[in-house]
């Protein structure tokens, strides 16, 4: 069945776009009523940022689960919901229909209600991506409890710095993941973090990998026994709790680089329909087709576009348990031929890491499922760009490079697929509802088009922040501050002579060279042009004649026999590319970047290498590669 609010055409996307600024509460009071609602709301939009806060739909009940599940059951019941490919690719697939996922969420709230978890409770998963995760998800929302999923990769210390600020009541993990060739230890971590916290009452342990693990007596218990006892009992379905529109669907906490982690709280109804409308426009879905999103659910990428929108609109939503290069760099395009992908979502990080493998993973590929590509996570370079649109896309495909944040619940400034003209390493429109500005540091709007600055979102949208849980100063300060009434993103944006859009980096990562404003982003990309460089980062550093300096750590795939002929000619293409003020005064080789486990690189740390302050780095224990970070101190210009 055709989506009614599914943007056909450009003209339409126009159409729609003028609409959504000019009578915003009957285009959003449109596209809800698509949903199912206990009850009908009083008020399309509130607030608008007035002291940081929005609200959408308020007066309205509903439940998010009734939306993702059981609507579809009427007509789609035996639909494939959720494709779960395991660690190892000689394990059996699991196969879950929207019946069978209708089922097992219901088990698994009568178990979480059997533990004394109510509406309003909170609850933190720490789980490997496995179907338990996404079940246990539901289950949290269905019964009403606020979930807060941590990824399975953080440390024993960040676990209970977000539980003890969630005042979490339960906690469900797995005794261990599976990670390529190792195996992750989970319950053992979370035993370390629970010596710190003590709002946990329950914890929840799902036996994936069959690791000796310590149960705690009357507090430990085990996922598959919970579930056979409420089987035993034939206690069925269980009625979705009613929510509030604007009740908390859940809270995702940002790795801040210092201080304690900010807990972004997403609602009920606007994050649902904002999630919806953004994965069936963006992506162009189509029924019965099947969207592999490569992130994971500790993420709002997996949040979103794992589970969320691919559920919303009866699609089916493949989960990957595993890493891109294992067992070897042909992972991602086996999958895609073996279950006949039609989208595939992942990273830049990801791509450029398969393109330093070469284009032997990819012999005997077929790929000729494939519909569209996605790109999330950070400004794809050029270079990455074009080997994915050649290479996978066979020059063929649309390629949805996706802006949005954990903050903003969904994508905001995209190409539609096929719709929407795109343009590689620009994010190009904004989708309706969202009405991006760009600011001078004085706070003026910047107007007409070919200007850079800041960028701000001038009106909420129904996916927007609601809050930081537990302290709104917080997000009044973070978000609303630095421009009065309007959302800063926090990232510097240039939009060119045709209105199109360009994430240049975070405003922080933009540097001041002799008085020009140079986007981190955009030396990045010129450098990995360089047809020998794998991937790059640029940090600025104190500078005696320039102010600031630019200081490059450069991966390069191959061994390096000449590191002055090498320079000069990443020197040379900077040169060329953007011109001689943004050559980088400095550029070390590095065999690798510090990233998170989200894969965004971490340049604080980099930034404080450069300028000589290694010893005030502080804590890089949850990072995914902490030991590249004294290889880098080690080699140091």
């Amino acid at each position: 069945m055709k989506c009614p609010y599914q943007i056909q055409s450009l003209e339409q996307y126009h159409t729609d776009y003028q609409r959504s600024i000019n009578d915003p509460d009957t285009f959003w009071a449109d596209i809800a009523s698509n949903f199912t609602w206990k009850k009908q709301w009083n008020t399309v939009r509130g607030g608008d940022f007035k002291n940081g806060q929005s609200t959408w739909f308020e007066g309205g009940t509903l439940n998010i689960t009734e939306n993702c599940i059981d609507r579809h059951l009427a007509d789609n019941a035996q639909q494939n919901a959720i494709i779960f490919e395991p660690n190892d690719p000689q394990s059996d697939t699991q196969y879950i229909t929207y019946q069978q996922l209708y089922d097992r969420v219901n088990e698994f709230a009568h178990v979480l209600q059997k533990h004394g978890i109510q509406k309003g409770d909170r609850v933190c998963l720490y789980m490997g991506m496995i179907p338990e995760l996404a079940i246990a998800v539901l289950a949290c929302a269905r019964i009403g409890a606020i979930h807060s999923v941590i990824f399975g990769g953080f440390s024993a210390q960040s676990i209970s710095d977000r539980v003890n600020d969630a005042q979490a009541k339960c906690i469900i993990t797995c005794d261990a993941a599976y990670r390529g060739a190792k195996t992750i230890p989970l319950k053992s971590v979370i035993d370390d973090a629970l010596a710190s916290c003590t709002s946990v009452q329950t914890v929840i342990v799902y036996n994936h990998v069959n690791e000796t693990v310590n149960m705690v007596s009357g507090r430990d218990f085990w996922w598959k026994e919970e579930v056979s006892q409420v089987q035993q009992d034939k206690l069925g379905g269980f009625p979705a709790v009613e929510m509030n529109a604007e009740d908390p669907l859940f809270i995702l906490y940002t790795s801040g680089s210092t201080g304690k982690p900010k807990g972004v709280v997403h609602s009920c109804a606007g994050y649902m329909v904002w999630a919806n409308y953004t994965f069936v426009n963006v992506f162009q879905y189509k029924q019965n087709q099947l969207h592999f999103c490569t992130a994971d659910i500790g993420w709002i990428t997996g949040h979103s576009y794992i589970v969320y929108g691919p559920l919303s609109a009866g699609g089916t939503t493949l989960m990957f348990e595993g890493i891109p290069t294992w067992p070897d760099a042909g992972r991602f395009w086996d999958i895609v031929d073996k279950y006949k992908v039609d989208i595939l979502y992942t990273a830049p990080t990801a791509i450029r890491s398969l393109m330093g493998c070469g284009l032997d993973p990819l012999e005997n590929k077929s790929l000729e499922s494939l519909k569209v590509l996605g790109t999330v996570g950070e400004p794809i370079n050029e270079e990455a760009w074009n080997w994915y649109h050649e290479h996978i896309g066979k020059n063929r495909l649309p390629i949805v490079d996706t802006w949005w944040q954990t903050e903003t619940g969904g994508i905001m400034i995209s190409n539609l697929a096929g719709i929407t003209p795109a343009k590689a390493t620009f994010a190009t429109y904004p989708l309706p509802g969202v009405i991006p500005q760009l600011l001078d540091e004085n706070g003026h709007v910047l107007e007409g088009n070919s200007v850079s600055g800041n960028l701000c979102i001038a009106q909420s949208w129904p996916g927007s922040i609601r809050t930081t849980w537990g302290d709104h100063d917080r997000c009044l300060q973070t978000y609303f501050s630095a421009y009065q009434g309007k959302y800063f993103t926090g990232d510097g944006c240039l939009r060119d002579e045709n209105g199109m859009y360009r994430i240049t980096g975070r405003v922080d990562d933009v540097l001041n060279v002799s008085g020009h404003r140079i986007g981190t982003a955009e030396v990045e990309n010129a450098i990995n042009m360089h047809p020998g460089v794998v991937e790059s980062a640029i940090v600025g550093y104190p500078h005696e004649i320039k102010g600031q300096g630019i200081y490059a750590y450069v991966i390069f795939q191959n061994e390096i026999d000449d590191a002055q002929t090498l320079k000069t000619e990443i020197l040379k293409t900077v040169s060329q590319l953007i011109g001689p003020i943004a050559k980088p005064d400095k550029i070390q080789f590095v065999p690798a970047l510090p990233k998170t486990r989200s894969g965004k690189i971490m340049r604080r740390i980099l930034r404080k290498i450069a300028e000589g302050e290694s010893d005030k780095i502080g804590d890089i224990s949850t990072l995914l590669n902490p030991e590249a970070v004294e290889v880098i101190k080690q080699g140091v210009i």
